[in-house]
């Protein structure tokens, strides 16, 4: 399981290392302004749906069902269920697309409704969603050609595939002198990527012999159970949408910067959360649900449990570095061209918010599998509508006393409530059962983020009068010199505790 979350997590590394090329390549052109706030409108638009009837809710309800058919009626059938999908998510989303191009402009309205007040903002915004909205239809089918691909443990051309966005969309960054605007030059890139995406997922499924083909639409026995899930999930998934579009609709309403300063804090808390939550709950999901289809349970439970505790060791530097150094992550990160000091330090208010919230959105994914693998979506739905309910509430309060951060500090709220609400209701079911690994590991990783704190407020004065005579990359030279410390001190006392505890570092 470690090989497969690593290879998850690598290429998902590789896609925030290229995304983070690709933000900075937009920091530096766009910066926080009028066009800025209007890209990120017009690309939130589609991953908002996309998110909810895509790699949420319908990965939620595919992969459990796939794997299902699998076990028990073999490849064949798994296949079958696949095409008659294939043919219904085809012909929705492209009714989908059509009517959102037509209405873009009530669609626009109503993500940021701050945004007509401003007609040259509002209008750009329109004609770039129009341009991004496409992705949605293609970036869909990847996700339930990924689908396949991960219950064969194929994982590594799904996790690639979001690579090709970034590099796309640097690419068309770098010819933007042919568009309108820069944001133009962005959405055409975005558009274009979902059509790559497609191919290369298509081109590994069909070298596995494990494509599926477009099939008629027979409301079978498969078919009616993967409906009685994805229900529920498009609730669940819509939730945590609903709370992704107020950060948006709220945020149109403060002063024109506050928009993209959300965006490029949400793009470094998505790192962590993409590399190791992500990548540990999509390995763990198809894992837990094999076993449990076979009755291993004990087998899903030390799946989970491996999971749970290679998230927190990984996560756990992020976390400490979100809330101690947000503002020189930023500035050494973007801080070049239209991306000015200003910007630098509302983003890095944004991202500590977000950050306190880190340790449990890690972990949701993982969570959230004990009960997936079990064909069960309907349970999700309570937690992450509690925790959608005191994120909203907290957004109302906060947006005006403190803007930006405001909102993603209700964000991080939500984020423990829903965490919180999975744990204790699986934790109830015997459906989570933490065994004697996982909480020894936990105890490793506080300690060792106690030194991490500690060797961070002492030693970042003095590394700071080292990296000022690097005037010219201050920031940068700063933020590599903690960041390589910390990682030493971190790790280090990491792996000699776990050591010390017996805890085993690898198992099968």
């Amino acid at each position: 399981m470690f090989r497969q979350i690593l290879s998850v997590g690598g290429f998902t590394l590789l896609s925030r290392v290229t995304g983070f090329v690709r933000d900075i390549v937009m920091a530096a052109i766009m910066g926080t302004g009028l066009v800025a706030d209007a890209f990120v409108v017009a690309q939130r638009l589609p991953n908002h749906f996309r998110a909810i009837f895509g790699e949420g809710a319908f990965n939620s309800a595919f992969v459990p069902s796939y794997a299902k058919a699998l076990e028990s009626q073999g490849q064949q059938a798994a296949t079958l269920l696949a095409g008659r999908l294939l043919t219904l998510l085809a012909i929705v989303l492209t009714i989908v697309t059509a009517l959102a191009i037509v209405y873009m402009p009530s669609l626009v309205a109503l993500l940021a409704p701050g945004f007509p007040d401003e007609p040259e903002k509002f209008a750009l915004a329109v004609t770039l969603t129009r341009i991004t909205f496409p992705y949605l239809l293609f970036v869909t089918l990847v996700t339930l050609v990924s689908g396949v691909l991960n219950a064969a443990d194929r994982f590594a051309a799904a996790a690639a595939a979001p690579i090709l966005l970034n590099v796309t969309v640097v690419a068309a960054l770098a010819v933007a002198f042919l568009f309108p605007t820069a944001g133009h030059a962005a959405a055409w890139g975005v558009a274009v990527a979902g059509v790559l995406e497609l191919l290369l997922v298509v081109f590994d499924a069909r070298r596995a012999g494990i494509m599926p083909v477009p099939r008629g639409i027979v409301l079978d026995a498969g078919m009616r159970r993967f409906f009685r899930t994805l229900g529920p999930a498009v609730i669940g998934s819509a939730g945590v949408q609903i709370a992704m579009f107020a950060d948006t609709i709220i945020a149109s309403l403060l002063p024109t910067g506050a928009v993209s300063s959300l965006y490029y804090a949400d793009r470094l808390y998505q790192l962590p959360v993409g590399v190791i939550g992500i990548a540990a709950g999509t390995v763990v999901l198809p894992a837990m649900a094999r076993r449990l289809a076979v009755g291993d349970e004990d087998g899903a439970a030390a799946a989970q449990n491996r999971a749970m505790a290679f998230t927190l060791a990984i996560a756990a530097p992020f976390f400490v570095a979100f809330l101690l150094i947000p503002t020189l992550i930023m500035e050494a990160l973007f801080m070049r061209g239209a991306f000015d000091a200003h910007s630098a330090a509302a983003a890095g208010a944004a991202l500590a918010a977000y950050g306190i919230g880190l340790p449990a959105v890690v972990l949701i994914r993982s969570a959230i599998a004990s009960f997936h693998a079990r064909q069960d979506t309907a349970t999700p739905l309570i937690a992450s509508f509690s925790g959608i309910g005191v994120n909203l509430a907290l957004k109302l309060v906060l947006y005006a006393p403190l803007g930006a951060p405001g909102l993603a500090l209700a964000t991080a709220a939500g984020a423990w409530v829903n965490f919180a609400l999975l744990a204790f209701l699986a934790l109830r079911r015997r459906a989570m059962r933490p065994d004697r690994g996982l909480k020894l590991t936990l105890v490793a990783v506080l300690v060792s983020v106690a030194a991490l704190v500690l060797y961070t407020l002492l030693a970042h004065r003095p590394l700071a009068t080292l990296a000022a005579g690097v005037p010219s990359a201050h920031a940068i030279v700063l933020l590599a010199l903690l960041g390589g410390g910390g990682a030493i001190v971190y790790f280090g006392l990491l792996f000699g505790l776990l050591k010390a505890l017996r805890v085993p570092l690898r198992r099968a």
